[in-house]
């Protein structure tokens, strides 16, 4: 199983490229399940998830094929075109569920261009029960019979999706995307209302309007769908990666590094930008670039909360808590989305870090400086928050299970050690 090695105290000075946004791809590519032609998407990032979907959406009948060689293709200049026929079983099985949370995202649109879906109750990372309660009761809404049944979701809608007014209990990007897909093809206007606002839910939305969909609200808490018969292929670059950007972010702030990151925008992360204001780091953009550099000689500490965007984003948390663990003062953290995303505190406490979680809040007194320590992740964002640290901590630190970071960061010692980072990563066979 791989290991990375970091030994700590360079400044990361240099240049990183972005990838496209993982959570903006994975359910793009599940809505070439709503189309018989072409669904081309370019800009994807080349990660563990996005080969798991790509197994799954094979298993459902979809034929997919790569160009290795185009201009917007990130940065392995990839794209992938995506042809869904008529799959001879429409069910995604366990072994391909259990990896990803974000499988389930094929359930609405199998549902609504065949009228049935089989899904294995979902896996991903374990921060949180994540229900999918909230997905199943807007199907249900939508006419769709649900049935759960030997860790299985056995859905059906022999007279097809109609629309229908829903309103979620709690914001779900997941439960928003993928009633989304699905109310396309549903007969009538579906309104979603405390639908999820981020940034990839909208990459989401403006790819389903250029294969002709009928979708009002992008961008907003309300979303009116009105379904059409059918929808056409397209061609889509998907957005930057706002986690990746905001990682490197903390990464240039926590070494009193300079860097500057290529293909991202700084709109994608105004709420972490002001965060990050507060403890005393710049960061600008002009639309394609973003440069971080820490401006005084020590950070400041801060408080934050979790919400939904635009809030500051939870898959950030874990990742600003190293950071503010070597500010100066005290920090609180509250984490709202999920309630097991605290997770990474005892392996920064193992490195020095004077972290105390009390609930939903976790307070951080800054300390002058971490230590390289034996590590293990647990999930994908606490594993990238145990790099950061290893970055800034004096002498050596191994960070085990990697697998956790494959899933969403692409070539990340490659990137790091490229500025600057004593970082490898090390096959035990």
């Amino acid at each position: 199983m791989d290991r990375i090695r970091i030994r700590g105290g360079n400044p990361l000075l240099g240049t990183i490229s972005i990838g496209g946004a993982k959570n903006a791809a994975l359910p793009l590519m599940a809505a070439s399940l709503l189309t018989s032609q072409k669904l081309t998407l370019s800009n994807l990032p080349h990660l563990v998830d996005i080969t798991t979907m790509v197994h799954l959406l094979a298993e459902l009948g979809v034929a997919i094929s790569m160009d290795g060689n185009v201009s917007n293709g990130g940065n392995f200049g990839r794209a992938l075109t995506l042809v869904a026929s008529e799959p001879v079983q429409k069910i995604a099985p366990y072994d391909l569920v259990r990896r990803m949370r974000a499988s389930v995202l094929v359930l609405g649109p199998l549902l609504a261009r065949w009228g049935q879906a089989t899904v294995s109750l979902p896996g991903g990372c374990a921060i949180g029960t994540r229900p999918v309660d909230i997905h199943l009761g807007a199907f249900k809404a939508l006419g769709a019979e649900i049935e759960l049944k030997e860790g299985y979701i056995k859905a059906h809608a022999k007279k097809g999706l109609k629309g229908a007014n829903i309103l979620f209990p709690s914001v779900s990007v997941g439960a928003t995307e993928n009633v989304m897909m699905a109310a396309t093809l549903a007969e009538g206007e579906t309104q979603i209302s405390n639908a999820a606002r981020e940034p990839e839910v909208g990459d989401l939305a403006n790819c389903l309007v250029a294969m002709g969909a009928n979708i009002e609200g992008i961008g907003t808490d309300t979303l009116k769908v009105t379904g059409v018969s059918e929808l056409k292929g397209a061609n889509h670059e998907v957005i930057p990666d706002r986690i990746e950007t905001g990682t490197y972010a903390v990464a240039a702030a926590m070494t009193g590094g300079d860097i500057i990151m290529k293909g991202t925008r700084l709109e994608l992360l105004n709420a972490l930008a002001d965060v990050l204001a507060k403890a005393g780091v710049e960061i600008a953009g002009d639309g394609t670039t973003v440069r971080v550099r820490r401006v005084n000689s020590s950070l400041k500490g801060t408080d934050l909360m979790t919400e939904p965007y635009p809030g500051f984003p939870t898959d950030m948390q874990a990742q600003v808590m190293a950071l503010l663990a070597v500010a100066d003062g005290v920090s609180m953290i509250t984490e709202t989305i999920f309630e097991n995303r605290f997770m990474h505190v005892p392996e920064l406490c193992r490195m020095g870090a004077d972290i105390n979680v009390h609930g939903s809040s976790a307070i951080v007194r800054g300390v002058p400086t971490l230590s390289g320590a034996q590590l293990m992740a647990t999930d994908l964002r606490a594993s990238v928050s145990l790099v950061l640290a290893g970055l800034a901590a004096n002498g050596e630190t191994f960070v085990n299970r990697v697998y956790h970071l494959d899933r969403g960061y692409e070539r990340v010692e490659e990137k790091l050690a490229a500025c600057g980072a004593e970082i490898e990563r090390i096959s035990d066979g």
